[in-house]
């Protein structure tokens, strides 16, 4: 199997680094990378249209080539499958992510967007977060994925599953819930500042409330449990469409063709 890496962290965030060494150690699958230069947490989807992308390269094992890119997440999925960089991959992984990736978060998530990225290209899709900005080992997260990655990829032939590991050592982990999405709501606070010139400015900041539903990711963290949420791009309101064509067709003041 040959497996894409990428992130939103930068390229040598230790997070991708630790995942690729473990893989490769751990696996015999091939392995590739091609990830932001830099920090771009929380850009979303957003694609590079208006500069040009920079590239640089790095020596990877088994004379190898990895990517940095000067563009956002999903530039980088779409450059290395669509430019060619890479031979199209049979499943990628985005992360191990530093933070957590929960809830209604994954819209703003650079993280989740390359990966869903890959399935928009056709392509399996795992993101993978470690939900803590205090604990810093990526290891039991890289080496649990590593260990079932293969059943894992047996029954995910499509779409993307979004993996958080509680931000804690292994031992204190408390097993694994498949959940879903739960609503990450902020007492957001905006702290207004002026800076040395006098020119104002907001910082954003604030506090995720505790979500108190059972069978949502962001309750599953919290309990120490790996979170794993199954998802797929079709952001169609079925509920609601025949509804709405039913109102259209019988309207007599509207028509279903905008007129």
């Amino acid at each position: 199997m040959h497996i894409l890496l990428t992130n939103d962290d930068g390229y040598h965030a230790s997070g991708i680094q630790t995942l690729y060494r473990t893989l490769r150690s751990q696996t015999k699958h091939d392995i590739s990378i091609v990830a932001p230069e830099g920090q771009r947490s929380a850009t979303g989807h957003s694609i590079t249209l208006f500069h040009p992308l920079f590239l640089t390269e790095h020596d990877l094992d088994d004379n190898q080539k990895g990517y940095a890119v000067s563009g956002t997440p999903s530039d980088c999925v779409k450059i290395a499958i669509q430019g060619g960089l890479i031979p199209k991959p049979d499943l990628l992984i985005s992360g191990i992510n530093q933070g957590s990736n929960l809830g209604t978060d994954v819209f703003y998530s650079g993280t989740v967007s390359a990966a869903m990225e890959g399935v928009l290209l056709g392509i399996p899709s795992l993101a993978v977060s470690l939900a803590s900005y205090e604990f810093l080992d990526f290891e039991p997260a890289a080496v649990y994925l590593a260990e079932h990655l293969n059943s894992l990829v047996q029954r995910h032939q499509q779409g993307l599953m979004n993996i958080n590991f509680p931000g804690k050592p292994q031992s204190e982990w408390a097993g694994v819930k498949v959940t879903k999405l739960g609503k990450t709501i902020y007492d957001n606070v905006f702290e207004q500042r002026v800076n040395p010139h006098g020119r104002t400015y907001y910082w954003q900041c604030g506090n995720l409330l505790q979500d108190l539903e059972t069978d949502t990711d962001l309750r599953a963290i919290q309990e120490s449990f790996i979170s794993i949420t199954p998802m797929h791009s079709d952001l169609t309101d079925f509920k609601s469409l025949q509804t709405w064509k039913d109102f259209f067709d019988t309207s007599k003041g509207l028509s279903s063709n905008g007129v």
